[in-house]
């Protein structure tokens, strides 16, 4: 169980992050197929909740915007991203006849995903695709989300899981990939960011390659590279590059390609009314009797 007396999480360089994220941004919509796979699956889990939230929240891009408006087109959108590069892709269009066709656009806030600009209570239901396991501190970024949550809103997020990219932590170190968090730490960490009835599922993903350079250029075109702080900060020399492959290529199976495994991680949990109030008085509820 995670030490959640503190911001428990990797230490990870949130600078280094950024520039990666506005780097890629432009071309991250044609490489996140990882993340449009994780969409699909977290769609499937929200289809067994009865929401109709008047206000919804995107953190992390608002890629999946278009898909939960249609789901929920009544509600007002909303998507946040601390790269404004990675908002681009939701501006309103140029064209009068694009505007006329098209639905009011969702508001985009370039904002940290530790500390939203929303008021308290303000959001019934945020959605985050594969960005938990990118925060340094996510204790604090959900003790953030369910902030600006309503009582009885849910927030449900997908992230990674322990033995996401092993082979190649085996094959180039240990600090050589993020340290993520397992999946019963991560609901220990919504239960310490006052959330209520958590629930967590994982699967087990594996993506096949037959070139490992592939690999490392899928991670770097959707800027999933290292941002460890410990990090090794020198170039990769030939010879730990040859031993590497030489790692990966020992796990090439017999149909030709080498298996990296990815470590899919979901929850959702919801914002149930306080027990306390701000001074610490405890909060009793009397019922009217049937």
């Amino acid at each position: 169980m995670p030490d959640t007396s503190t911001a428990f999480g990797p230490d990870l360089d949130p600078a280094l992050i950024r520039r990666r994220a506005e780097r890629t941004a432009a071309a991250y919509p044609s490489n996140r197929f990882l993340a449009e796979e994780t969409a699909q699956r977290l769609f499937e889990r929200l289809d067994y909740l009865r929401i109709a939230p008047r206000r919804l929240l995107d953190v992390g891009g608002g890629h999946d915007l278009p898909a939960l408006r249609a789901r929920y087109p009544q509600a007002e959108a909303i998507a946040v991203d601390f790269a404004p590069a990675r908002l681009a892709h939701l501006a309103p269009p140029s064209s009068w006849l694009a505007r006329l066709v098209r639905r009011d656009p969702a508001k985009t806030l370039v904002a940290d995903a530790h500390a939203l600009p929303l008021a308290t209570g303000s959001v019934d239901f945020l959605w985050s695709n594969l960005l938990l396991h990118w925060l340094s501190e996510p204790l604090l970024a959900l003790k953030e989300w369910q902030r600006v949550l309503a009582v009885g809103g849910t927030v449900f997020f997908s992230t990674v899981g322990p033995d996401t990219l092993r082979e190649l932590r085996e094959a180039l170190g240990p600090t050589a990939v993020h340290s993520f968090l397992d999946m019963h730490d991560v609901g220990d960490l919504l239960v310490a960011a006052g959330f209520s009835d958590p629930v967590m599922d994982m699967q087990m993903l594996t993506l096949r390659y037959r070139d490992p350079a592939r690999l490392w250029q899928d991670l770097r075109a959707s800027g999933a590279t290292n941002a460890r702080r410990d990090r090794r900060h020198t170039l990769t020399g030939k010879e730990r590059w040859q031993r590497a492959l030489a790692a990966l290529e020992a796990r090439r199976e017999a149909d030709g390609t080498i298996p990296i495994t990815v470590e899919l991680v979901f929850g959702h949990a919801w914002k149930e009314a306080p027990k306390t109030l701000p001074d610490g008085r405890a909060v009793i509820r009397l019922h009217r009797r049937p």
